[in-house]
Order: C-alpha cells, then structure tokens, then sequence
C-alpha cells in the first residue's frame, strides 16, 4: 500500500476502543480525514469520546449513521463482527473494509512475528517478548495482547521485531499482511457465533495469517492439531512443525523428557520439560513455539532456557492468586473457550473445583466431560449459562449455581478440601456480568484476596 495516497482521503473508522482510536491517530497523522462511529452510547464510552474529543478527531456515538459510509476506505476494529449491518452495508456499496491490523502493517518497516490460535495467544506472544528482551533484542509487543498495533507501528525501526498476537476477528479482513514468522498454535471450536457454527470458515480465518507469506518466510505449526495441520499445507513458504506426540525431522519435539529443536539442520536440546515453569500440555506448545521464534531472530540456547526457567505466565490465564487454608486458588478468566478449560483441567495433579460459565458462544461442553469425571470435584455454574452447564455436567460432578461472582467464590470455597485446587476457568465470554474477561480476574483475584 502506498500510504501516500491516504492523504485527504475520507475514511470512517468503526469501534472507538482502544484499536479505533489507535488507528484513527495514525491514519490521521497522515493527513487522512477521520471519522469515528461506534454504536455503543457514549455513556459507556465516555473517556474514548473525551479523547477523541481532544484530539479534534470527529466522532459519533450510540449508533452508525449514513455518514459512516461517506468515505472510500473503512477500518474495523477486533470487536466488530464481520456481519454487522454497517459492514455488510458499506460492502454493498462497494466501500473497501480492512482491520486495523491490516492498516498497522502498511506502516510495518520491522520484521514481524504473529501468533494466532484458538489458545495460547497471550501466553506465547508474552513468551516471545520475554526471549527477545531478555535476550536484548529490539522489539514491541502488540496486537489483540492490548497494545493496539497501530499505536507503536512508527516506533518500530528495520532492526526491530514486531511480535503480535493476531486474532481471528483481525484476520477476516486482512488483505496485504505479511508475517516474517508466523505461528499457529491450535484450531479447536471457538467463535462459532462469529462464523456461522462452522468450523470450515473459522478454520480458514486463521489460515489467512500465511496467505501472503512465501518464500523464506516461516510458518511454524501444531502437528498434532488436525485442523492446524491440514489448513497448513495450502501454504506458500517455508512450514516448521511442533509436536509432543512425535519426534521430527525438523521442528520441535520432546525426546527423553527435553524440548528439542531440528532447525536448519543442527538439533539443539533447549530444556528439560520439567524446568519449564509453566506447566501443562498446552505451554509445552506454547513453548515450543516461542523458543524457535528466538532461535529464528537469533536468541542463543542459554538465554532462551533461562527465560524459559524463569517465565511464570501472564494474568489472568492459569495465574496462582493465593492458598487459604491448603486450597489454591488460580485464576484463569482469559479461558473463554471450552477447549482453553480443556487444557487448564490438565495443568494440575490436585481435584479441582471448577467455576464454569458466563456468556456461551454455542459451548459443547461434552467436550470436557472426561477430563471433569476425572480431575474435577465440583462445579460451580455461573452467568448466563449456568442452566446449560448444570444440564450438561451435573450427571458427572455436583454442581453449584451461583447468581454473583462473590457467591461463586464462596461456594467454591465450600466445595474444595485441603489439597485441592479452585479454578475460575469459566469458557465463556465475561459479557453477561462484566466489561471483559480481564475485570472479571481482577475481581475473582480481590474476592480471593479478602477471603
């Protein structure tokens, strides 16, 4: 893209969170005329209203109206679903619709790396930038992790490396975005109100990650995902494996109770497995992938293994908040997906008891129920899929609904023994009872804490 021709050209920018406001400043630094619409009031938005306010960027929110759609160019932000009526409208009169993503990279002079997944996102971008700041490498890190891409883009240097959480959502509507690296952690169901209940088209908004990639840049992939691994092979450059099933020819894999690399011919015994500090089958991946980004942006053995030594997640996914009376409590709100409690049922060797529930996104909760016959002692069923919950799992364990997060808190705490594990890993959306899943950690984490 020749940003050059963004100069005076109307564009509307539809989500005034924190990804519109990001790509409305920048779009507007280049002399673009920008016009923000959310349909959200401005009663719950009153401090991006300010700021758009004081930045003298015209705006309007509680709804879209047919200016939105004067314009030759429009943004979406991550949260604006690809058939909503303003997108559908603005693609029917031929408007041309990107994400902020893709408007990021257009300004991209830097390398970047993306991560994608339907689980593990936060986790292994975190891990990235964790290996390549400890290693001293110049890097940001943005994206779907909080820092709007768009916000850092001009920082970025040639030398730099972009490491970017990309979500689905981001995806759908990019069009040029081209990662050096790449990295597919799993495909399992998810969004499945966002993409019709079809996992065919799910699927193929996560391979839109590789779709400009060729070449020498590298696509690393989960082996033993099958979505992951069949959507991979429609790929155009170079496709690096990770499997705890297997060893590999080239890849990363676990042999004798070490993570192994095969990378361009020379095998590398990074760490033993039980060193890692972050545990479970799910950040063995995770962590293969991030330590063949460092190996590939040129990180040494030593440093990637310290890091890994010394890395102990990030909030609100498996975070240990507290022990009160011999009961452990871990906070895992950014499990907003079935598949994520599937992992997170495997993390621990103590009887869990289970906070499940929130806003469904069309749950299977089937899925989990030999992992919640085995490891699980109670459930407690929250939000707006209590009912469902109950249905589904309570022939397996007794379950427990509760009409308040505090409630649920103290009927965990009456089901677990000492020794045991509360797990707030909830499978759904926050939406019913909070702003995101990140206010619905904090406050399971302070509800903990006065316990």
């Amino acid at each position: 893209m020749d940003v050059s021709l963004l100069r005076n050209k109307k564009i509307s920018v539809i989500g005034a969170a924190r990804s519109g406001i990001a790509v409305a400043k920048l779009l507007r630094s280049q002399g673009a005329q920008i016009f923000v619409s959310d349909k959200t009031g401005p009663d719950k938005l009153k401090a991006e209203a300010q700021t758009l306010s004081e930045l003298g960027i015209e705006h309007e929110l509680g709804g879209h109206s047919e200016r939105v759609y004067e314009c030759s160019l429009m943004v979406i932000s991550p949260g604006v679903p690809s058939n909503a009526p303003v997108v559908v409208e603005a693609r029917t009169r031929g408007t041309k619709v990107v994400s902020e993503v893709e408007v990021a990279g257009w300004f991209c002079r830097s390398p970047i790396v993306a991560i994608t997944g339907s689980n593990g996102k936060t986790t292994t971008t975190t891990l990235i930038g964790r290996i390549l700041g400890d290693a001293k490498k110049n890097h940001a890190v943005a994206g779907n992790i909080g820092t709007a891409f768009s916000s850092i883009v001009l920082e970025l240097a040639p030398t730099d490396l972009a490491v970017l959480e990309i979500s689905s959502f981001q995806l759908d509507h990019c069009e040029t975005f081209r990662p050096r690296i790449s990295a597919i952690l799993n495909i399992t169901q998810n969004h499945m109100d966002r993409y019709d209940h079809s996992m065919e088209k799910y699927a193929g908004a996560k391979a839109r990650i590789f779709m400009n990639q060729a070449g020498d840049d590298v696509l690393l992939y989960n082996a033993d995902d099958e979505w992951t691994s069949t959507i991979v092979q429609k790929a155009q450059c170079r496709r690096i494996p990770f499997s705890i099933r297997q060893a590999l020819p080239e890849g990363a894999f676990v042999e004798s109770g070490k993570l192994v690399t095969v990378l361009n011919g020379k095998r590398t015994e990074i760490i033993s497995v039980d060193e890692i500090s972050i545990k479970g089958p799910h950040n063995l991946y995770n962590a293969m992938a991030a330590s063949m980004v460092g190996q590939l942006s040129g990180v040494g053995t030593a440093s990637i293994r310290a890091t890994l030594k010394n890395f102990k997640g990030v909030e609100h996914r498996q975070e240990f908040v507290r022990e009160v009376n011999g009961v452990r409590y871990y906070n895992d709100s950014k499990a907003t997906s079935v598949d994520a409690v599937w992992y997170a049922l495997q993390a621990f060797d103590r009887p869990i008891v289970l906070m499940l529930g929130g806003r469904d996104k069309g749950n299977d909760y089937s899925r989990i129920s030999d992992l919640v016959q085995k490891n699980v002692r109670a459930i407690v069923a929250m939000g707006e899929s209590a009912d469902k919950v109950e249905k589904a799992l309570s022939p397996l364990k007794p379950v427990r609904k509760a009409d308040s997060i505090d409630e649920a808190v103290l009927a965990a705490q009456r089901f677990a023994q000492t020794g045991d594990v509360v797990l707030l890993s909830p499978a759904c959306a926050s939406f019913d009872w909070f702003e995101n899943y990140e206010q619905r950690g904090k406050v399971f984490k302070e509800l903990v804490k006065n316990l």
